[in-house]
Formats: C-alpha cells, structure tokens, sequence
C-alpha cells in the first residue's frame, strides 16, 4: 500500500492520484489528509476522493460519530474511513494546551469506540495505545504510525513504538516514512524493517 501525505497532495493536487493507479493499479492507495470540518464538507471530500479510487482515506475522529458516519455513509464500500485518534507527535501536555482535561489514552479509547460505532474501516493510533483499541474495536484495522527502530531518530514524534513491538501488540499496519527515506540507503533501511516485522510474525 502507499500513502500519499498531505504535503504532497497539496503540492501535486488530485493528478498525483490518477497518475499513480495509471502506473501502478496493482497498489492500494491510502490519501492521509485528515479532514477535519463540518459534516457536509468531510462528506463531499471523501465522494471527490472515493472517485479518484483511494483505497483508505483519513479523517479525524475528534470530529465527532455525527462527522465520522457522514463520510462512511459517502464512502460506501470502495473507500475505507480510517479514524486518527491522536496525533503521534501529541504528548500529555499538546492535549492539555488544546483543552483536553483527558491524557492521550484516554482520548484514543474513547475515540476508537466513536469509530467503531460510524462504522469505520480502521483507525490510526500510536503503538503505545494499541492494547486498549484492540480491546474496544477488534474488527477494525489499526494503522500505527511514530513507528521508529530501535535507536532511530524521533524527530517530532512523542508516542513512537518499533516495527516489530507495534506488529506484536496488535497493529495490522504500519505508517513507516522518515526512517526510510531520510536513510542514507532507504532500500536497506526498508528491507531492515520488512525483517523486523518477520521476525515476530507466525511461521
């Protein structure tokens, strides 16, 4: 699966899209741009991005069930609304800054059960609240990014886990970017992760 960020759908526009599933229509496309609006907005957002034929498309789930049922009703089944709980790069204090009487966890289960109930196809957490969000929306997918290896820099990030500790809690996928193409070798450093992963699932 590739994932086209919000810098460079801002930067390339809506073509990127189409020009990707041109050269390569055996990838599964996942648009990261994290909507945040009013219901209506979000839903005509995720209709333009469902006929471009992004596979997942992420929206914020601190939206609200009203805002999140919205964009899986216009998604139908083509589109898969994943729900991002909590930002990665948001510790403790960035959730008390933004009003939140609520630490990270707390937020990210609560908002896991809201993405549940709109019938989303997934959510995006950090891998330190996995064992929560398996616990309360089993059936849906749990996107993890912040993911870092062992001794790797975390930049920006706050709540970062490792590939393989991330796979072992209970992520069925993981959102790996920076330590791959800020390597010196990224084909190494992404054949190293791909390992890592192996190496703690079932034979």
């Amino acid at each position: 699966m590739l994932k086209i960020g919000l810098e460079l759908f801002v930067a390339e526009g809506p073509g990127i899209v189409r020009e990707l599933r041109e050269r390569h229509p055996e990838l599964e496309l996942f648009l990261d741009l994290k909507l945040h609006d009013i219901p209506n907005t979000m839903a005509g957002a995720i209709r333009s991005a469902s006929s471009l034929g992004a596979r997942f498309v992420t929206v914020h789930a601190g939206s609200g069930i009203a805002h999140l049922r919205a964009c899986v009703d216009q998604a139908g089944d083509s589109t898969g609304i994943l729900a991002v709980t909590v930002l990665t790069s948001q510790d403790a204090q960035a959730c008390r800054e933004a009003g939140h009487t609520r630490s990270p966890a707390e937020l990210v289960k609560i908002r896991a059960q809201a993405a549940a109930e709109a019938g989303c196809a997934g959510l995006v957490c950090s891998g330190q609240e996995l064992e929560s969000v398996v616990a309360v929306a089993p059936d849906l997918f749990k996107i993890v990014p912040g993911i870092r290896p062992a001794g790797a820099d975390v930049g920006d990030q706050k709540r970062v886990m490792t590939p393989a500790k991330a796979i072992a809690a209970g992520a069925t996928h993981l959102v790996v970017g920076r330590p791959i193409h800020t390597a010196p070798d990224p084909a190494a450093a992404a054949d190293a992760i791909v390992e890592e992963i192996a190496s703690v699932l079932p034979s």
